[in-house]
């Protein structure tokens, strides 16, 4: 497995501005006399998200890799929204709600979910994330052991299958050389606490990593504590020279206060404001997963190799709403408390080859994904008599089924020494089946079963125009099934399955440009990309009534924009960020919901920003010392359909200080970061098409945490 190379490049001498700065600063070590020594070589890196593994300026598509080192650095390691705002096109805000998962889009695909994560696959250490309809979670995913993310952005995600709208790739690192053990303490405002502790090495032949941690919140607003705990381990070992075996393992467990959206009016009177439901019900989730995975690769003969990968897990999740009493009297209604067990499984097996013939270099990938997802969910209400926020009576009982069986194949051609060819197809077939244990007077069977097909064709096209440039263009087509929520029932309280729901199909095109550059004075990279992608039949909500809610196709829609970034090292000691997305997400056609309102033609899609950028210095005067400063832009974010109601634009600030310390066999890094320097009043995300018009979540005001990492190498 290849060794991937920190983003960083080695210490150095400052420049006279720069050590002036830092002599000001009382920072050590800097002397004025010194000159800046130009920046070292840029780290190589390679993509493993594209189906043929290729060094990252020749991917043939958007992807953004993030080195777990800076995943780490000076942060929390509690969100991935820590962490991933200079990806473009990505846009991650964190909802202040550990009962809810971030909210989490790509180029304006996922906009729409209202919790979790909708409409981008998610993989950690290859282990899908996301279940078979395209519903998906990160709150298992541990940023203490993360080697490097990886976010694929563009046509090249259909070749994931169902709900591919983007992909990110999480891989936890490798466990190499001399043992050593981390241990990591970070408090900060409102009773933020994360302890971790980190044990890594290689030893008679097997690398290990396992990393723990615990965090607790008591949250910014009222009812919105957590306490999360996680655990994941990774072993690698080689059975003999041809060989490589993997196994990943990991448990998490949450238990968190959910205090839910308020409406624009409340949280311009008061930014902590929480609204009277989820007070009086003790809205709350607990969540307990833990699943394992094998990995296993085999080179076959020259320039072939066989991967295969298994898994399986489980997830409970009980979780107490906010829905009022009086609402769950209809018989139609699944009460207000949800008890979910769900077992899971799948494997990829995958083959692929390369060889070198007069026509020019030929790559070929070719594979089978299977996944199922087998849960039984009940229903219950949130209440006994005058008693709220207890479990009552059983109102839903049903027996679940969800799976895929996705062949997928790829080939690569270098035809000519500067040209290359890439083009890869999956048939992507996803099930639904639903035996419902529940009947009531006017409460019927909702049984059923339902099952959806679709080619996925992508082909790209790339041209190196000199060693450090390259250019692509890609085509690709995708599609977006229903979730089981959104299939389980039908308009007009009918029984049964919505069988008149038809799966999003998009099609996508993009175009774009990466260069490295190694001047004398400054080295970096950049991309750009341009990308549009056309849907028709997109899925929105038809109705809520009974509790139940419905939903329909509404039409073509329209996502195109621009994505812009660049990192540059000016100095070996001074590195820039920068990113920028412009997005125009747009409904093509009107459409009337089931309540006969209706949206018109041009209206933003909901939950997207026209533009956001980010920015950042990161500034190394010695070898011990770290300082950064970064600024986040979002642009408004039409909160409903009909875009009558926006959450304001906002820009903030972060600035962080680290220093490590070595004596011996031990380190010491003490680090400390400011958030919202300026104070702003923002809402941090968009509960969108909320019912009751609570679409806001209130962002906190300045921020602050420190911590430290203690670390010992035998």
């Amino acid at each position: 497995m290849a060794k991937h190379v920190n983003d960083r490049p080695p210490p150095g001498c400052s420049s006279t501005a720069l050590a002036l700065a830092a002599g000001l600063l009382g920072l050590p070590g800097i002397g004025l006399a010194q000159e800046a020594e130009a920046p070292g070589p840029l780290p190589e890196v390679t993509v493993r998200s594209t189906l043929l593994a290729s060094p990252l300026e020749q991917a043939p598509a958007s992807v953004t890799v993030v080195d777990g080192a800076r995943v780490r650095d000076r942060q929390w390691q509690v969100n991935l929204s820590e962490s991933l705002a200079a990806v473009p096109g990505l846009l991650l805000q964190n909802r202040q709600n550990y009962a809810q998962d971030l909210q989490l889009s790509i180029r304006g695909q996922g906009a729409r979910s209202t919790f979790g994560v909708r409409g981008i696959q998610i993989y950690v250490d290859g282990i899908p994330a996301t279940m078979p309809d395209g519903q998906g979670q990160t709150s298992n995913i541990d940023l203490a052991s993360v080697e490097r993310i990886e976010v694929l952005r563009g046509p090249y995600s259909a070749l994931y299958g169902n709900a591919s709208g983007g992909v990110i790739n999480i891989y936890t690192e490798r466990g190499e050389g001399r043992p050593e053990v981390h241990s990591s303490f970070t408090v900060g405002s409102n009773g933020q606490k994360r302890l971790g502790l980190k044990a890594s090495g290689e030893s008679h032949g097997v690398g290990y990593v396992v990393s723990a941690s615990r965090y607790l919140t008591d949250g910014y607003r009222p009812q919105s504590a957590a306490d999360k705990n996680l655990f994941n381990a990774r072993l690698d070992t080689q059975p003999d020279e041809d060989s490589h075996l993997t196994l990943v393992a990991s448990h998490t467990a949450i238990d968190a206060k959910d205090p839910g959206g308020v409406t624009p009016a409340e949280w311009r009177a008061d930014r902590r404001a929480v609204a009277q439901g989820p007070l009086d019900y003790d809205a709350r989730k607990s969540v307990s997963q833990t699943q394992a995975g094998l990995g296993y690769e085999r080179r076959i003969g020259s320039g072939s190799a066989l991967r295969l990968m298994v898994y399986a897990g489980r997830r409970e999740t009980t979780q107490y709403q906010a829905t009022p009493a009086a609402a769950q009297r209809p018989a139609t209604s699944a009460g207000g408390v949800i008890a979910l067990q769900r077992d899971y499984g799948g494997l990829d097996l995958r083959w692929a080859a390369s060889r070198e013939t007069s026509a020019g270099r030929f790559e070929l990938a070719t594979g089978l994904a299977a996944n199922i997802t087998r849960e039984d969910r009940q229903g219950y209400n949130n209440f006994i008599g005058s008693r709220y926020g207890v479990m009552g009576a059983l109102r839903r009982d049903e027996r679940n089924t969800l799976g895929n069986i996705d062949p997928y194949v790829q080939a690569s051609w270098a035809f000519a020494p500067a040209w290359k060819m890439q083009a890869g197809l999956r048939w992507s077939n996803v099930s639904f089946e639903s035996h419902d244990r529940y009947m009531a007077p006017g409460n019927g069977d909702d049984s059923g079963n339902a099952a959806y097909h679709r080619l996925l064709p992508v082909v790209t096209l790339q041209h190196q125009l000199d060693e450090r440039t390259h250019v692509y263009a890609s085509l690709g087509s995708g599609f977006e099934t229903p979730t089981f929520n959104e299939i389980s029932y039908r308009p007009a309280g009918l029984p049964g399955l919505n069988f008149g729901l038809r799966p999003a199909v998009s099609a996508s095109a993009e175009a774009g440009i990466r260069q490295r550059f190694e001047g004398e004075s400054m080295r970096g990279q950049w991309a750009a990309a341009l990308f549009r992608t056309q849907t028709r039949d997109e899925i929105v909500a038809a109705e809520n009534a009974g509790g139940r809610a419905t939903y329909q196709n509404a039409g073509r829609t329209r996502r195109q924009g621009m994505e812009l970034s660049a990192t540059a090292w000016l100095t070996r000691q001074l590195k820039i960020e920068a990113a920028l997305t412009l997005l125009d997400a747009r409904l093509r056609d009107g459409f009337c919901d089931a309540r006969g309102g209706c949206i018109a033609a041009g209206r933003r899609i909901a939950g997207t920003a026209r533009s956001q950028a980010y920015l950042a210095l990161d500034w190394r005067p010695a070898q011990d010392w770290s300082l950064g400063l970064d600024w986040r832009q979002v642009g408004r974010v039409a909160a409903n359909d009909d875009n009558s109601v926006h959450a304001p634009g906002y820009g903030v600030a972060g600035l962080s200080v680290g220093h490590a310390m070595r004596l011996g066999a031990w380190t010491l890094n003490a680090f400390a970061r400011l958030d919202n320097l300026a104070d702003r009043k923002y809402v941090g995300s968009v509960i969108v098409n909320e019912a009751n018009g609570r679409y806001y979540e209130a962002a906190p005001g300045r921020q602050w945490m420190a911590g430290m990492n203690l670390a010992y190498q035998f």
